[in-house]
Parts: structure tokens; sequence; C-alpha cells
């Protein structure tokens, strides 16, 4: 060990890295550490310096971090939280507690789960600041380099394998499909609807670059038959949507359809085939738990989504 490498860096360096990460903005940086921005890119230019790599470049007007940087970024939040505790020596009180959550979710996950979740979370500890994005701009990415503490999100329960080993699932509500289409739709009035029925029409499809092909296309596919996906969206509303104006089918989340706006008016129908095992997951960096304000925003989340 380079101890004498080490001293050179310093917590205002690691407290630095950490927040750039977050805003990739040197601006942003210094108005949340109370900083000037000059001293901001001194500590940052003492740090590339130490590290021997450019950690953030510009990319037309876009600060982009390198895979060094991203990939410090679990470590750094972890050794942080660790300062923290020891200078706080006091249990997390979310009464008193100041500081910021983020969480990311698609829109359909929005509309099911957020609601709830933030009026519980805000009526214990008022004085957070709750950040949510959409997966689509922030997604497992954000969770591996610290600039994101949860994922909510539906799936195929045979999709999360491989995305990264220090991430962490856990299923939060069990669910399963559904095929929703408009009410002047030819298959609208049947009772049920067949497999040559359904594989008969065209499809709305869900894009989601970070999940696998879900267990039903591939069972689909061992049977030498497929669906018709002319058009992909990245939400369950807007496929909804598209549902009222068109005689294309939508295979979604039935909690999801029951509860949306979007999805009011359409008629929905059993699945004439086993899509396989869905559910809303939980997804966190398995550093988050050593975090006494992430552990207790884990415990809320669940007692939220199960209330």
């Amino acid at each position: 060990m380079e101890l004498a490498k080490l001293s050179r860096i310093s917590m205002k360096h690691l407290v630095t890295l950490h927040v750039m990460l977050d805003t990739l903005s040197v601006t942003t940086s210094a108005e949340r550490l109370c900083l000037s921005p000059s001293s901001i890119s001194k500590t940052l230019s003492q740090l590339r310096d130490s590290l021997n790599d450019e950690l953030f470049y510009r990319h037309g007007n876009v600060l982009i971090a390198t895979p060094l940087a991203r990939r410090l970024g679990p470590s750094v939040q972890q050794m942080i939280n660790d300062m923290g505790q020891i200078m706080s020596q006091k249990a997390f009180s979310p009464s008193e507690y100041h500081g910021r959550f983020s969480l990311a979710m698609r829109e359909s996950t929005f509309e099911l789960l957020a609601a709830k979740l933030s009026a519980h979370i805000l009526n214990l500890a008022p004085n957070i600041h709750l950040d949510i994005y959409s997966k689509d701009n922030v997604g497992f990415d954000g969770l591996m380099k610290g600039s994101l503490d949860f994922i909510l999100l539906p799936h195929d329960l045979s999709q999360p394998a491989d995305i990264d080993e220090n991430l962490i699932w856990e299923t939060l509500v069990d669910d399963e499909m559904i095929c929703l289409m408009s009410p002047a739709h030819p298959l609208a009035d049947k009772p049920e609807i067949s497999l040559d029925d359904y594989l008969g029409f065209s499809h709305i499809g869900i894009s989601d670059i970070d999940l696998s092909t879900p267990f039903f296309d591939i069972l689909l596919a061992q049977q030498s038959k497929r669906r018709a996906v002319p058009i992909s969206v990245a939400d369950f509303g807007s496929a909804a949507v598209m549902c009222h104006h068109s005689e294309l089918l939508f295979t979604c989340s039935r909690r999801w359809a029951s509860v949306a706006k979007q999805a009011q008016g359409l008629v929905i129908k059993t699945l004439p085939i086993d899509y396989g095992k869905v559910a809303y997951s939980l997804v966190w960096h398995r550093q988050s738990h050593n975090d006494p304000a992430l552990r207790w925003l884990y415990e809320q989340i669940l007692l939220a989504i199960n209330y």
C-alpha cells in the first residue's frame, strides 16, 4: 500500500468526486458544497494528478465521467457514509434528517406506487429532498456509480440476471400480464382469445435496453412462433394511448391496468399462453445497506408497498 500517495487524498477530494458524479457540473457541485467553482476545479485537478485519470471530460456542453470515475463511485460513497457514521455517533433520525434520496422508476411504476410511497416517506422525514427520476434517464448505471439509491420496476422474473453482481433484486409485488385492446377491436367481444387470435394481430412492445428478452417471447420462439411488434415505446402509458386508436394489442401488468388513467376504457383479456412470473421489484447496490439512512429508506419502501 502506497501510504505516501494515499496521504495526498483527503475527505475533501472524495466528497468532491461524489458530488461531481451526482451533478456532472462544477457550478452545481460548488453550490451544493457551499464552495466556489474555482475551489471545486482545484480539488478535481489535485485528484486527477493523484489518480492519473481525467475523471471528467467535456463532450459538447456536457461533462462525462470517465470509466474510472464511475467505477470509484460506489466505493467513494461507502467511505463517505462510514465517515459520516464516525462523525455523528448517533442513531439515524428521519425527523431530523436533511439529506437527499434518489429513486428511479418507469412511468407505470410511478402511477402504481410513487404517490403512496412519497407521502409515507415525507410524513416521517419532512426535511428530506426526494428525487424521482425516469428509469430511461437514470438506470442501473446510476446505482453502480452511486448517483442513485434505488430503482423500482416491473419485469419478467427471468430478466434480472447478469446486469451486475453487486445489484440486489427484491420482489415487492407479484403480478400477472394481461392483454389490452380497444373496445372497437375485432377481438373485444370474444369471451376468450386463442393463441392464434393473439398472434394474428400486431403488438406494441416496451423497450428496455437493460433487461433481456422476456421468458414469454423465448417460449414462443421455441414453438417457432413470434409476435409481430412494429412499434416499441418506452412505457405502458404511451402504449395504452396507442391502443385506444388502433387495432394493436398491448401486453402489460394487470395491477397497472387496474389503476392507470390511460388504460381506462380498454378491454382486458386473459393471455392465451403462460407469460411466466412477473413482479415489481426493488433494486439497489449491496453497499447501500451500510448506510443507516438508506437502510431506513429501504424499510419504509417495504412498509409503504405492503400497507
